[in-house]
C-alpha cells in the first residue's frame, strides 16, 4: 500500500467491502477475547465434535490421497448427501446435482454469483444473516428486505405481494432461522413456493440448520414442495450437523442446469475442499437416525438449561425451535437498554458476549432483543447465567 493511503481511501478497492464494518461476530468474538468472557456471540460449540467424525478425519488425512479432489468434490461425499437427503427428507437428487464447497458461505456467494444478473432483485428475509446483502451487491443484484416482525416473525400474503416486484428473480432465505430460532410453519413454506412458481422465481435456500430443529420438529425443505425441484437451490452445511464450524465444509444441490452453474462460480471461488474432511464428512452422513436424534436431544437440554436459569434470573427469553440461539426480550424483562448497549455492557460488566439482533437488519431495525448461543457446557451456561443474573441485580 502506498504512503498515506489507507482502507477508507475512495480509489482503493471494491466499495461493497471498503466501506464495510467488521462483521458483528467477529467483532464480538475479538472482544470476549480480549476481556476473557464467556462468548456466547459468535455460533460455535466449545467441544472438539463428534469423535467418530474426528477418526475419520484423521484416517483419511494420513492415508487417502491429500492432492487436489475433484473441484465438484468427491463422488463419495456428492452421493453421501443425496441419500443422506432421500433418507431424511424424501428428495430424489442424484450426485451429479451435488456441489461440495468451502462452507455453506461460500455456497451462498457462488449461487449467487452464477446466477444474478445485474439489476436482478433478491427477496431476502429480515432478521437475516449479515453475508446476504454485501454478496448480493457484488454481484450485481438488489435487495428487496421483506421486514419480519416479533415475536411470531410470520410471512404473511400481504407482506410478500408489497416485497416482490416485476424485477424479483430471487429468493434467497435461511430455514430454521438464525438470529430468531424459529423454524418456518408448513404454511409460510407452501407461501414462499407458490410465490417462486408464479413468479418464476429461482429459491437459494440456506437450510444449514436442517438438522438442529427441536421439540418433535421436523425439517421441510423448500425443493420438496410442488414445482420447487427444478428451481431451488438448497444449501447445506456439515460444519453444523456434525459441530465442527472451523472444518468449513458445505453443499449446494439443484437441478442439472442450475448445479452446472454453480460449479462454474465455484471452481473460480476455491476450486476444491480438503479432501479429507469431504471423506469425514460422507462418512458421518451416513450414520444411523440415532445419531442425530441423539444430537439433537443434547442441543435441547442446552436450550432448555440456558432458558430455564435466564428466566430464574428474571430474564424473559423467546422460544427457540432450531438453532443454537435463544433470544432475550430486553423491555420485557424491565431493562431500559438498546441491545447495542446491553451487549457493550454486559462484556465489561459480566463478563459475557452476546449479539444485538439490529446487526441482522439492513435499515429500520429491531432493538429490543439479543441473541446469545447455548452450544456450550453446561458448566460455561450456568456460568453465564449466575454472570447475567448478577448484571440484572446490580442494573435493576
Amino acid at each position: 500500500m502506498s504512503p498515506g493511503m489507507s482502507a477508507q481511501d475512495p480509489h482503493l478497492g471494491h466499495p461493497v467491502y471498503r466501506d464495510m464494518p467488521t462483521t458483528i461476530f467477529e467483532k464480538m468474538s475479538a472482544r470476549a477475547r480480549e476481556t476473557g468472557a464467556i462468548n456466547l456471540g459468535q455460533g460455535f460449540p466449545d467441544s472438539q465434535g463428534p469423535a467418530e467424525i474426528l477418526h475419520a478425519a484423521a484416517d483419511a488425512l494420513l492415508n487417502r490421497s491429500n492432492q487436489y479432489p475433484p473441484m465438484a468434490g468427491i463422488i463419495e461425499l456428492r452421493a453421501a448427501v443425496a441419500a443422506h437427503y432421500a433418507r431424511h427428507q424424501g428428495l430424489d437428487l442424484e450426485p451429479q446435482e451435488v456441489i461440495v464447497t468451502s462452507g455453506a458461505t461460500e455456497a451462498i456467494a457462488a449461487s449467487l454469483l452464477a446466477l444474478v444478473r445485474p439489476g436482478d432483485e433478491v427477496l431476502v428475509l429480515a432478521p437475516l444473516y449479515d453475508a446476504y446483502l454485501p454478496l448480493i451487491e457484488r454481484a450485481g443484484g438488489v435487495a428487496s428486505v421483506l421486514r419480519l416482525t416479533p415475536p411470531a416473525w410470520r410471512i404473511t400474503r400481504e407482506a410478500l405481494a408489497a416485497a416482490v416486484t416485476e424485477k424479483t428473480r430471487f429468493l434467497l432465505m435461511n430455514n430454521p432461522v438464525n438470529p430468531t430460532g424459529i423454524a418456518l410453519r408448513d404454511e409460510e413454506l407452501a407461501l414462499l413456493a407458490e410465490y417462486c412458481v408464479t413468479r418464476d422465481l429461482i429459491a437459494i435456500c440456506d437450510e444449514v440448520w436442517e438438522h438442529v430443529t427441536f421439540d418433535d420438529i421436523a425439517h421441510k425443505p423448500l425443493m420438496g414442495f410442488p414445482g420447487m425441484r427444478d428451481r431451488t437451490v438448497k444449501i447445506g452445511s456439515a460444519g453444523k450437523i456434525f459441530s465442527v464450524t472451523g472444518w468449513k465444509v458445505g453443499w449446494m444441490c439443484a437441478a442439472p442446469a442450475i448445479a452446472t452453474l454453480l460449479a462454474r462460480a465455484h471452481q473460480f471461488i476455491t476450486f476444491t475442499t480438503p479432501p479429507h474432511l469431504q471423506w469425514a464428512v460422507a462418512e458421518g452422513l451416513a450414520q444411523p437416525e440415532s445419531w442425530f436424534t441423539a444430537m439433537r436431544a443434547d442441543y435441547q437440554a442446552s436450550r432448555d438449561r440456558l432458558v430455564e436459569g435466564l428466566r430464574a434470573a428474571g430474564y424473559v427469553v423467546n422460544a427457540s425451535a432450531a438453532t443454537w440461539f435463544v433470544t432475550i426480550d430486553l423491555p420485557a424483562s424491565g431493562i431500559a437498554l438498546d441491545d447495542v448497549t446491553f451487549c457493550e455492557r454486559i462484556i465489561d460488566e459480566a463478563g459475557v458476549a452476546a449479539i444485538p439482533i439490529s446487526a441482522f437488519y439492513p435499515a429500520h431495525p429491531v432493538t429490543h432483543l439479543v441473541r446469545l448461543c447455548f452450544s456450550k457446557s453446561d458448566t460455561v451456561l450456568d456460568q453465564a447465567v449466575t454472570r447475567l443474573a448478577a448484571f440484572r441485580a446490580s442494573s435493576a
